[in-house]
C-alpha cells in the first residue's frame, strides 16, 4: 500500500533545516528595465561548487507578458506545512508564485521535474486578484498555515489601504482578503509571523502610487512614508497593535522574526532617517505579553563630494548606507545587513538580540565607492549590495544589487549593471568573498533569490 510522507524539504525544526544537503540550484527573479518589449524572466543559478557550470545561469523561463517587474517570490509549501493546527504535509515544495509588481499578475512556474526546466502552469491576470480580494501590487508571498499568503501594497486604484490576500495552495486560486478587522493598518509591505504565539508582524513602505514613479521627495520630507509595525492575531485574523517608530524613520521594509518558534523577538530593517540619513535596525519583542520595539543598530550616512552623487542626494553631501535587505540565519545567531547606498554589506551576531555586534563587513559597488569583486578587481561595480538569501547551514549567503526600476535610476542614474555574487560565512563569524562566483548579467537585472529546497527567508518552523 503507498504511504503518503511529507515532502523530504519540510522540517520539524530550524535545527534540522541547517542538516539538510547543501543547495545546488538558486532561482532569480530578473528584470527587464528597458520597456522594449521584452518580458522579465525566472532565472536558474548552478550554486555547485562541484559543478562545471557553478556560477552560471543553467535555465531560463520567460514571463508571457512584458512589463511584470517580477520581484518578490515563495514556494506554494514549505516547513509550515508540519502545523498541528493545520497540517498539509501531503503537499510538496514544487511551485514557485512568482508576481509582478508592477502588472499585478501572478505567475505559477512549476520547478519538476527538471528544475533546470521551470515551466509556467498558470497565469493569475490583476483584474481576478481584484475581483477576489480587491487589492493590487502583489510583493511578498510566505507559505503557511492554511494556505499561501501574500502581500500586495495597495488597492487597484493605486491608493491604499494595502493588506494580505490568501491563496489555495493547491488550486491556487485567491480566496480573497486576510483581514477581518484591520484597525489602524493602511500602508504595507511586509510580513512575518511567529507561529509559536499565533501572532503576525506587518510592516509599511507606501501605496503604489506613492512609490511607483520613484521616491517623492515631498512625502519623505513629510515623514508620509511607513513607519509603523503592526502585531495581528494570526488566527482570528485581527488587529492588535501599532508601534510607531517615529516619523523621522523611513520605510519600515524587511522584517526577520526568530526561527525558534520560542522565541517571541524579531528583526526590522529601517531605510533611513531623516534626520541624518542614517539606517537603522530595530528589535521587536514581547515582554509580560506585551509587544515593544526598539532600536539596536544604527549605520550612519558617509560623508561625500556633492559632485560624484545623484541629483536626489547632491542637497545632502553624503551618502545615505539605505539598507533596503536583511537576513537572519536558521540559528538565529547572525543577522545580514544590505547597505544598498554605500556598498557594504555587514554581518552582526544577534545571539543577544539587544546587544549586536559587527562580526564581518565587505564592500561591492555603491553609489560613491563603486567597490570591485575580487574576480575583476579592475573593474568598478555600481548598484550595491541588495537581496540577499543565507543557506540553511548559514555557510553561504548569495546577494544581488537591484532594487527597483524606477528606485534605481534614481539612485544609480547611469543604469544599474546587474550582477550576482556569494559570500562564504564563517560559523564564528566573518565574510569572505567567493572570487570564483561573480555572476554579470547583462540586459536583465538580478534581484530576489530563493533556493532550491528551502532557504534562511523561505520557511517557518513549528517546532524548537
Amino acid at each position: 500500500m503507498a504511504l503518503l510522507r511529507p515532502d523530504p524539504t519540510f522540517y520539524p525544526s530550524p535545527k534540522m533545516a541547517m542538516q539538510a544537503p547543501p543547495e545546488k540550484l538558486a532561482f532569480l527573479a530578473m528584470l527587464n528595465p528597458q520597456h522594449n518589449g521584452r518580458p522579465d524572466a525566472l532565472a536558474v543559478v548552478d550554486v555547485d561548487p562541484a559543478s562545471s557550470s557553478y556560477s552560471q545561469v543553467v535555465g531560463q523561463v520567460e514571463m508571457p507578458n512584458a512589463g511584470d517587474e517580477l520581484h518578490h517570490f515563495g514556494w506554494n509549501a514549505c516547513s509550515a506545512c508540519l502545523s498541528p493546527y493545520a497540517p498539509h504535509a501531503h503537499l510538496e515544495r514544487r511551485y514557485l508564485i512568482v508576481p509582478g509588481l508592477r502588472s499585478s499578475r501572478i505567475h505559477i512556474i512549476d520547478t519538476k521535474p527538471d528544475p533546470r526546466q521551470p515551466q509556467i502552469v498558470k497565469v493569475i491576470e490583476p483584474e481576478t486578484l481584484a475581483e477576489r480580494a480587491g487589492y493590487s501590487r502583489p510583493h511578498t508571498v510566505h507559505c503557511g498555515p492554511w494556505g499561501i499568503y501574500v502581500s500586495a501594497l495597495g488597492s487597484p486604484s493605486g491608493d491604499g489601504p494595502g493588506g494580505i490576500f490568501m491563496m489555495d495552495q493547491e488550486t491556487f486560486d485567491v480566496l480573497g482578503q486576510w483581514e477581518l478587522d484591520r484597525g489602524s493598518q493602511y500602508l504595507a509591505y511586509d510580513f512575518w509571523w511567529h507561529l509559536g504565539y499565533d501572532t503576525m508582524i506587518t510592516s509599511e513602505w507606501g501605496t503604489p502610487n506613492m512609490v511607483e514613479d520613484g521616491l517623492n521627495p515631498e512625502i519623505l520630507l513629510k515623514s508620509g512614508y511607513g513607519h509603523m509595525l503592526h502585531i495581528w492575531d494570526l488566527r482570528r485574523r485581527r488587529h492588535l497593535q501599532a508601534l510607531d517608530l517615529g516619523s523621522e524613520q523611513q520605510f519600515a521594509l524587511e522584517l526577520r522574526p526568530a526561527h525558534d518558534p520560542t522565541r517571541a523577538y524579531g528583526f526590522l530593517g529601517v531605510v533611513v532617517s531623516l534626520k541624518d540619513l542614517s539606517a537603522s535596525i530595530w528589535l521587536w519583542h514581547q515582554d509580560n505579553g506585551n509587544w515593544g520595539v526598539q532600536k539596536v543598530i544604527e549605520i550612519p550616512a558617509e560623508p561625500a563630494d556633492p559632485d560624484k552623487l545623484p541629483p536626489i542626494l547632491k542637497d545632502f553631501k553624503a551618502v545615505p548606507p539605505l539598507v533596503t535587505d536583511i537576513d537572519l540565519s536558521l540559528d538565529d545567531r547572525f543577522l545580514y545587513v544590505s547597505c544598498w547606498g554605500t556598498g557594504e554589506f555587514q554581518q552582526y551576531d544577534v545571539s543577544d538580540p539587544f546587544k549586536p555586534k559587527l562580526t564581518g563587513s565587505v564592500h561591492l559597488g555603491g553609489i560613491v565607492r563603486q567597490a570591485s569583486h575580487p574576480a575583476k578587481p579592475d573593474q568598478a561595480l555600481n548598484g550595491g549590495p541588495q537581496m540577499v538569501e543565507v543557506s540553511r547551514d548559514g555557510r553561504r549567503v548569495y546577494f544581488t544589487n537591484s532594487l527597483y526600476a524606477s528606485w534605481d535610476e534614481q539612485f544609480y542614474p547611469e543604469g544599474i549593471r546587474s550582477w550576482m555574487v556569494k559570500l562564504d560565512a564563517d560559523p564564528q563569524g566573518g565574510l569572505q568573498l567567493d572570487s570564483d562566483f561573480f555572476l554579470e548579467f547583462q540586459d536583465l537585472r538580478g534581484h530576489q533569490i530563493r533556493l532550491e529546497g528551502g532557504d534562511a527567508s523561505s520557511d517557518s518552523y513549528c517546532y524548537p
